[in-house]
């Protein structure tokens, strides 16, 4: 294994697209230690201490210590310029790992009230999105996202400043936090409002709750993509729908092992996913807080799951084609992969 791992293709120089990153989620270590000194908040050890922190979020106290963690974070977010930076940083770490083209996903309400409001937090934001695009070479978008512990009148609020700044580079719409609270269907109408506006409808699930929920992403709020969709794999039925709709599920299998959901990385059901032809696009969900970024998902892939360079090179094209890239970056995309491949 060792001799095959050293002539292994490097994952790094694998072109793909990345699907599933969260704003906050996206900061380097270091810069949260910066920002928080700059700012004078105190950042608990789980935070600080140069490790990932301990998470386990398949029960309410310990989904409740990794919003906690991530609300500390976001709090060292106040300036325009703290946003330019993380956006720039975020985007320098995926073209380190081969990463093409970024879909960043953000809820702007968290933002709005240090950054002037709803619309100039969007403004800043896509700004800092379109100066990190021209700086570095990487095509990137942003995902609204909506929170699902939040009241459903909010979701439609954000689903229209979504389709307001799409012809700012806002492609896709979601429904983040914790999916064993409420339904997914009361936010139908948020959805609803995406789609018509020409937005990928892009919501969580399957992750912390079963197949139940992944379905009720498809049938009530129409999705393109599901975020994470894991569970999936724990219904035939479901995962033929997906196949034969091809839906992709952007899964993050180092943030599965790290909040609990899986005990280790070979429990990730992703060969599953993948002989039942679901189409798939690696992320990397919350570097800050889980410790790996896109490039080590494919390594995980490799190393526990025995994916070889030809299955990692489909995985990458099927996070391609799970995109919202325009055809003739999907197309430099998809040759470049093969280019990978021939060596």
């Amino acid at each position: 294994m060792r001799q095959y791992l050293q002539m292994a293709r490097d994952v790094h120089l694998l072109p793909k697209a990345h699907l599933h990153l969260h704003f906050t989620g996206s900061m380097r270590p270091g810069t949260l230690l910066e920002l928080a000194d700059k700012y004078g908040v105190h950042l608990p050890e789980a935070l600080s201490g140069g490790e990932p922190p301990k998470l386990r979020a398949t029960d309410e106290r310990g989904w409740f210590r990794f919003q906690r963690l991530y609300d500390i974070a976001r709090s060292c977010l106040r300036e325009a310029d703290d946003i330019r930076r993380l956006v720039r940083e975020a985007a320098q770490e995926d073209v380190r790992d081969g990463a093409q083209w970024l879909e960043i996903q953000v809820d702007p309400t968290s933002y709005a009230p240090r950054l002037g409001g709803l619309i100039p937090a969007m403004e800043i934001i896509l700004d800092a999105v379109e100066s990190a695009a021209a700086d570095t070479g990487l095509g990137i978008r942003v995902l609204v996202a909506a929170n699902r512990m939040k009241h459903p009148l909010e979701a439609r609020t954000l689903a229209r400043l979504a389709v307001r700044f799409a012809d700012r580079g806002v492609v896709g719409f979601g429904l983040s936090n914790d999916e064993r609270r409420g339904f997914a269907r009361d936010f139908d109408r948020a959805f609803a409002i995406a789609r018509d506006g020409g937005l990928l409808a892009v919501p969580h699930g399957g992750e912390l709750s079963g197949p139940g929920s992944v379905r009720d992403c498809l049938d009530d709020l129409g999705a393109a993509r599901v975020g994470h969709g894991v569970r999936a794999a724990e219904d035939p039925r479901l995962l033929a729908k997906l196949a034969e709709r091809q839906v992709t599920c952007e899964v993050c299998p180092a943030s599965n092992v790290a909040l609990g959901v899986y005990e280790k990385p070979e429990d990730v059901p992703l060969r599953t996913l993948y002989d039942a032809g679901v189409p798939m696009a690696l992320g990397a969900d919350d570097p800050l807080l889980f410790g790996s970024r896109l490039a080590a998902q494919y390594d995980l892939v490799r190393e526990h799951h025995g994916f070889t360079d030809a299955e990692l090179a489909e995985l990458a094209r099927q996070s391609v084609r799970g995109s919202a890239a325009p055809e003739e970056v999907r197309r430099r995309m998809l040759a470049e992969i093969d280019d990978w491949l021939k060596g």
